[in-house]
């Protein structure tokens, strides 16, 4: 019965998903650590008056979000570098977060680039069959373990509450700290030059 439910659930999303595409930007993050850029590329959705808490309740039962909207969340890096510690090669990453209990969040990166939308949804416009989406629904099962890191995020104060979801790198240090912000939450990790 969950699997039906899973399904349909996922259809939803994908419907809404293609609409607002739209209505809501893509965002972009970037900085250098150790010489070379890391860049991430998201989508940026909206708040609109809606409760962030009861949103992340509505996530699957493994608590998995694909940080951000729409198209997958990519982190793209020149060069090797650290996550809290655990070097990650250069490369082309998905990012998602594990929000799965309210005042613990972990960073992901995970090998897996998506999936095109065209294979997930046979209704998918022309323009964005081809364009990669997360997994929805189905992450511990179908790519979890292709995780390079996931590492404990940092909860952290803001001056204000933020509408659209964003991130943001901030100098620290020999590196940088990615900040995640949405509604009245911050989450922050830690990036360095790799040793």
């Amino acid at each position: 019965m969950r699997v039906p439910t899973i399904a349909f659930l996922t259809t939803v999303s994908l419907a809404v998903a293609a609409a607002a595409l739209a209505q809501n930007p893509r965002g972009v993050a970037s900085t250098e650590i150790g010489g070379h850029k890391i860049a991430i590329d998201y989508g940026q959705p909206q708040l609109k008056g809606r409760d962030l808490a009861e949103l992340m309740k509505k996530l699957p039962p493994d608590g998995i979000w694909r940080a951000g909207e729409n198209q997958v969340t990519i982190l793209s890096a020149a060069g090797d570098f650290m996550v809290e510690g655990t070097k990650v090669p250069a490369g082309k990453y998905s990012v998602y977060v594990h929000a799965g209990e309210p005042d613990t969040w972990s960073f992901i990166l995970n090998k897996d680039l998506g999936v095109p939308l065209g294979k997930m949804w046979d209704q998918a416009p022309d323009n964005l069959k081809d364009e990669p989406w997360p997994h929805l629904g189905d992450y511990t099962e179908a790519i979890k373990d292709q995780e390079v890191v996931r590492a404990a995020m940092t909860k952290v104060e803001q001056d204000a509450a933020v509408d659209a979801f964003t991130m943001k790198f901030s100098p620290s240090g020999d590196g940088a700290d990615l900040t995640l912000a949405w509604g009245g939450q911050a989450w922050k990790v830690r990036l360095q030059p790799a040793k």
